[in-house]
C-alpha cells in the first residue's frame, strides 16, 4: 500500500472539519438553548460575570471553530478540483448537497465574524466598563446585544438544513 501525502492531508482536513464543526455547532446550540434562557432569568450580577468571564472564552472557541470548519471544508472541496473530480461536480447529488450545505455554512461563518463577534465585543466592553465603574451599562448596549442575538438565532435556524445537506452528501446518491 502506497502512502500518499495528499490523501493524508485530506483525511486530516476531514477530521479537523468534523471536530471543529462539532465544536462550532455545539457552542451555537449552547448559546441558543442554554445561555440565552439562563441570562433572561438570572440577576444582573450573575449576567455581568457571565459576560465578562465566560462569554469571551466561549466566543473565542466559537469563532475559531467556525474559521477552522470553513477553511478545512474549502480545502476538502478544493481537493476534488485539483484531483480531477471537480468537473461536473455540481451536477451530482453529492455536489448539490455540498454546495447547499457549504453555502449555508459560509453564511453562518460570515454571521459569526461580521455580526456576532463585533457586537459581542461591544457588549463585553460595555459590561466590563460598567462593572468597573459600578454603573449600569449604557442603553445602546441593548442594540448590540440584539444584533448579536438575531445573528446567532439565524445561525441556529440555518444549522438544521446545513447539517442535513452536509450529512446527505456522505450518503449520496440520495435524490
Amino acid at each position: 500500500m502506497e502512502f500518499k501525502a495528499d490523501e493524508f492531508i485530506i483525511l486530516l482536513m476531514r477530521w479537523i472539519h468534523l471536530f471543529s464543526g462539532v465544536t462550532w455547532i455545539g457552542l451555537l446550540y449552547y448559546f441558543n438553548i442554554v445561555q440565552v434562557p439562563f441570562m433572561k432569568e438570572t440577576d444582573a450580577g450573575t449576567k455581568s460575570g457571565v459576560v465578562q468571564k465566560l462569554l469571551p472564552r466561549a466566543l473565542w472557541w466559537f469563532r475559531y471553530a467556525a474559521l477552522a470548519t470553513v477553511l478545512s471544508g474549502l480545502i476538502i472541496i478544493g481537493s476534488h478540483f485539483t484531483h480531477g473530480h471537480g468537473h461536473g461536480i455540481f451536477s451530482t447529488s453529492w455536489g448539490v448537497s455540498i454546495a447547499i450545505g457549504g453555502g449555508l455554512g459560509i453564511i453562518m461563518f460570515l454571521n459569526v465574524w461580521l455580526l456576532i463577534w463585533p457586537n459581542q465585543k461591544v457588549v463585553i466592553r460595555m459590561t466590563t466598563e460598567a462593572a468597573a465603574n459600578k454603573t449600569s451599562p449604557p442603553p445602546e448596549m441593548a442594540k448590540h446585544a440584539r444584533i448579536a442575538f438575531l445573528a446567532s438565532r439565524t445561525n441556529f435556524v440555518l444549522s438544521f438544513p446545513m447539517l442535513f445537506f452536509m450529512a446527505t452528501a456522505s450518503h449520496y446518491p440520495l435524490f
